[in-house]
């Protein structure tokens, strides 16, 4: 016998804020948290642009001497995992903590610091890298340090899967619930590699926007303009649970997690096959997983990178999995507003994807300003709309051919 799993409790840290309050209130005003990197000087640059997160302040979450040794993905996790407890009221107990589970998404760790270490061995020999280097860049240390903060002592696992890693997160919780191995489990993604070395990669292949004239309209999705994506970093923790047990303690429902699929591409180490294939057998295995029609969907927070390739082979599929039913879809990319935040992307876009189903808001896909051919559909263009929304889906789909897709519904 199954399960139903809910959404009790969510918590977000984005470039359009920390907190939940902030980050939605602004993504349903259109809102782009672009602007240009202050991390390090991009003089030699191609790529001067990313969504940082910018009101981020570690003192109000941890002790300095704590904050030192955890590099910036573990304490965004941390600090969203916190808001999403606060905002469950769950109690991890000694009678529940076996029943307790953390699983988060992370596409590269601690990227930030292997840079700052492995120039301070070059430089200063390696006797002085720090003893706490390896378990500030691996990772698996945000739901070690989750697990360790709520006293929860049931499955610890950390998904490395890209920019799926998020929703694959998202979906392994739900699954645990599902067939009985937790009865809560805080899911979601983090990442933080806004860094020289890693938007030099990203930038030498050709991924990134170069847009740097005019950060706030660099991230297009869906645009014919469209030149790629934007980096971005923060991290969206869900709180989810077993139904009947959130009911029984009165929880705040945001929406019931209600399907999961997931495929490979078996293509291409960084492009998706043409008709988005493998996004087209994650998307049905959702709906079946949770014995939804096409027709039952009215939203989908799509991938919607905001590169030439990505957003074409994504509409291909939605056309492919929905049919004429597409044309009536709601669909937006809200990495229009926070960039794409790699691993991290799907546990924020979860977040944004329950709130829609509970407050009836699809939001925007800005700067939509000349529709592109080869996409067709009704990407919400540059205004949040209110509507109903019974069923929605979210779209993840990562670098080596790897695709989630999760479906929430309204309980």
């Amino acid at each position: 016998m199954t399960r139903r799993v809910v959404v009790t409790g969510v918590g977000l840290v984005t470039p359009l804020g920390t907190g939940v309050d902030k980050s939605w209130k602004n993504i349903c005003a259109g809102v782009s948290g672009v602007d240009f990197i202050t991390r390090f000087d991009t003089s030699d640059y191609a790529v001067k642009i990313a969504a940082e997160v910018k009101d981020f302040q570690p003192e109000d979450f941890f002790e300095a001497k704590v904050a030192k040794h955890l590099d910036l993905f573990v304490q965004y996790a941390l600090a969203a995992a916190r808001m999403a407890m606060q905002d469950s009221g769950y109690v991890v107990t000694e009678a529940n903590r076996e029943r307790v589970g953390v699983i988060t998404g992370c596409g590269m760790g601690g990227l930030p610091t292997i840079e700052k270490y492995h120039q301070v061995s070059m430089e200063r020999g390696p006797k002085r890298v720090t003893p706490f280097f390896i378990p500030m860049v691996i990772p698996n240390m945000p739901s070690g340090h989750i697990s360790m903060e709520i006293n929860s002592t049931g499955p610890n696992l950390c998904l490395t899967t890209a920019c799926a890693a998020g929703t694959h997160a998202v979906g392994e919780g739900y699954r645990h619930i599902k067939y009985g191995m937790c009865d809560m489990v805080v899911s979601g993604g983090t990442e933080a590699v806004i860094c020289g070395l890693g938007v030099a990669g990203f930038s030498a292949m050709k991924a990134l926007s170069t847009r740097n004239d005019n950060p706030k309209e660099a991230s297009r999705p869906f645009d014919m303009d469209r030149d790629g994506f934007v980096m971005s970093e923060g991290s969206g923790m869900l709180i989810l649970e077993e139904y009947e047990h959130a009911k029984a303690r009165g929880a705040k429902i945001y929406a019931e997690v209600c399907g999961y699929g997931l495929s490979s591409d078996a293509y291409h180490i960084a492009a998706p096959p043409e008709d988005g294939a493998g996004g087209v057998r994650a998307m049905r295995m959702a709906l079946k997983d949770g014995k939804l029609s096409p027709e039952d969907v009215n939203y989908v927070n799509a991938h919607g990178t905001s590169t030439p390739l990505n957003d074409k082979c994504e509409t291909l599929g939605l056309k492919t999995v929905f049919g004429s039913h597409a044309k009536k879809l709601a669909v937006s990319s809200t990495k229009s507003m926070t960039g794409h935040m790699l691993g991290a992307a799907g546990g924020i876009e979860a977040v944004f994807t329950a709130l829609s189903v509970s407050e009836n808001i699809a939001p925007p896909t800005i700067n939509h300003k000349q529709p592109s051919p080869e996409c067709d559909l009704d990407y919400v263009p540059n205004q949040a709309r209110n509507m109903d929304i019974n069923v929605a889906i979210s779209n993840s789909f990562g670098f080596g051919g790897t695709n989630a897709v999760i479906a929430m519904k309204k309980v």
